[in-house]
């Protein structure tokens, strides 16, 4: 004999909002071996990436002692979760502009290859092409990028100390799940106009 149906609630599916991960941070930002590549070609400044990672690891570390006292053990971890998850956030944000700047100063490199275009030569005598200008500005971005890695991993590898688990991003769930206000908004308008 079958059972009657039950009316129960269907599950509600939260969509989440994925945090950076220090994967992520590795893939886009420019390891040690790249960053001193790009210091020696482009004649930019060497960053000490050892230092900063271990500055940024002594800095967790020592915030988490001065407030170990006034913080229990689960605020220390939701605290030390937020941070981290700043810096992790931060070198992410800067390697993916990283990124674009490299594939735009290629783009700008392999047009200014081609001798039909005018709008592409070189500028003034001692003025650089504005393909230089781009791999310049890439070269910039790839140090500065490199330069918050190391001080994501340090925080990462200090979250680990402090906390004894590995840091893991927190996904947080979407507001707007489903169509966004700008969305809906522009759905009414064009309704509107018939």
């Amino acid at each position: 004999m079958a059972k009657p149906a039950t009316n129960r609630p269907a599950a509600r599916v939260v969509p989440l909002r994925k945090g950076a991960t220090l994967e992520m941070v590795r893939f886009t930002c420019p390891d040690t071996a790249q960053a001193m590549l790009i210091a020696e070609s482009f004649g930019t400044a060497v960053v000490d990436s050892d230092g900063i990672r271990e500055l940024h690891e002594r800095l967790i570390i020592e915030t988490a002692d001065s407030l170990s006292n006034g913080l229990g053990e689960k605020a220390m971890q939701i605290h030390l979760q937020r941070i981290v998850g700043a810096y992790v956030g931060s070198a992410h944000g800067a390697g993916q502009f990283y990124s674009r700047a490299v594939s735009e100063a290629r783009d700008a490199t392999a047009k200014s290859a081609n001798d039909a275009r005018d709008e592409d030569l070189d500028g003034p005598v001692g003025y650089d092409s504005a393909a230089q200008r781009k791999r310049e500005f890439a070269a910039d971005m790839g140090i500065q990028s490199h330069a918050l890695r190391m001080a994501a991993e340090g925080a990462v590898a200090a979250y680990g100390q402090v906390i004894g688990e590995a840091w893991k991003p927190f996904d947080r769930p979407v507001e707007n799940a489903g169509h966004s206000l700008d969305r809906k908004a522009a759905e009414a308008q064009l309704a509107a106009l018939g």
